[in-house]
């Protein structure tokens, strides 16, 4: 394929991302996602999200033409809200074209994505708090609401990780903050916490995932195939919740598809990462900077992602 080719594929798929991701702002706000007149209400959500996911992307890309590995510029996934998913986006990748040699620039390019879309999100999210509209914003979709005395907290819902929870409490608002079944009406705080639930998914440190690629060059091949099958093991573990009785038919949407994750995971990226040609360890730097992110992943993976509670109805 020229190169031409490949670059009107990468803007293509860049422009009907922006639309679905759009399409989608406009869905979480309970507007018409039809009508064309209500596409300006969607900008706040498609313009964040792209900007994290371009954040991600490009911190591999320049990472890797730092070390001169060649690769592709990022080709973004979109996806109709209304039929696929209701982020309007599966993400966004890069092809690396060459072969990844030492620990060093493995270690570099892996965590570099990370990084940065984790501190576009991290942006994204505190400036959402801080500028949390007050209550009446939420009487604009929910007009019901109105005559309640408290938000119901059932329905469709965010799950929680240790940050965006200690955000949420430490973080200046106006003295309202919405509960998680209606976070996804607030563009900004959406897609800090879609920003966090991605990033923890790269991070899983299984196979030639990013946190597969930092675990190895912290830990070597033999200790990271260790790891990872206990890791494996555990989204099995988590997923099996979704057969529980009672609890199983709440989480089932969401604790379910550590499932098809871990399917995806063994038979796709495989467990395992092939070995790498240069085995020098890294310096005391990158290690440092390798066990943080590590940590950061445990504290924005979020077990149970989305709960329902009106399927038990």
């Amino acid at each position: 394929m020229s190169k031409t080719v490949t670059t009107l594929i990468q803007v293509g798929l860049f422009v009907l991302t922006f639309f679905t991701t759009t399409v989608a702002g406009v869905g979480w706000l309970n507007k018409e996602m039809t009508e064309l007149s209500n596409f300006k209400y969607g900008l706040p959500y498609s313009i964040s999200i792209l900007l994290f996911l371009s954040a991600h992307e490009f911190g591999h890309y320049f990472a890797a033409r730092y070390h001169k590995i060649k690769t592709t510029l990022p080709f973004f996934i979109p996806a109709p809200p209304m039929f696929v998913n209701p982020f309007g986006t599966l993400g966004a990748v890069i092809r690396i074209q060459s072969p990844l040699l030492s620990k060093k620039s493995m270690f570099d390019v892996g965590i570099a994505g990370p990084l940065s879309g984790l501190l576009v999100s991290l942006i994204i999210l505190i400036v959402g708090f801080m500028t949390l509209p007050g209550k009446e914003y939420i009487f604009t979709i929910h007009p019901e609401y109105r005559d309640l005395d408290s938000l119901p907290e059932s329905g469709f819902t965010f799950g929680n990780s240790i940050l965006f929870w200690t955000l949420s409490r430490i973080i200046p608002t106006n003295g309202f903050v919405p509960p998680m079944n209606e976070i996804y009406h607030y563009p900004l705080l959406c897609v800090g916490w879609f920003g966090f639930l991605v990033t923890a998914l790269n991070l899983i440190p299984v196979g030639q995932l990013d946190g597969g690629h930092i675990l190895y060059a912290l830990v070597g091949q033999k200790l990271h195939s260790k790891i990872a099958r206990y890791f494996f093991i555990f989204l099995i573990l988590l997923g099996l919740t979704s057969i529980f009785p009672v609890v199983g038919q709440k989480y089932f949407l969401s604790t379910s598809g550590w499932l098809l994750w871990a399917l995806i995971l063994f038979f796709i990226v495989k467990l395992d990462h092939p070995p790498i040609p240069d085995e020098e360890p890294l310096d005391k730097n990158r290690k440092m900077l390798g066990w943080i992110i590590l940590i950061i992943f445990m504290l924005i993976f979020t077990p149970i992602p989305f709960t329902d509670d009106t399927i038990l109805n």
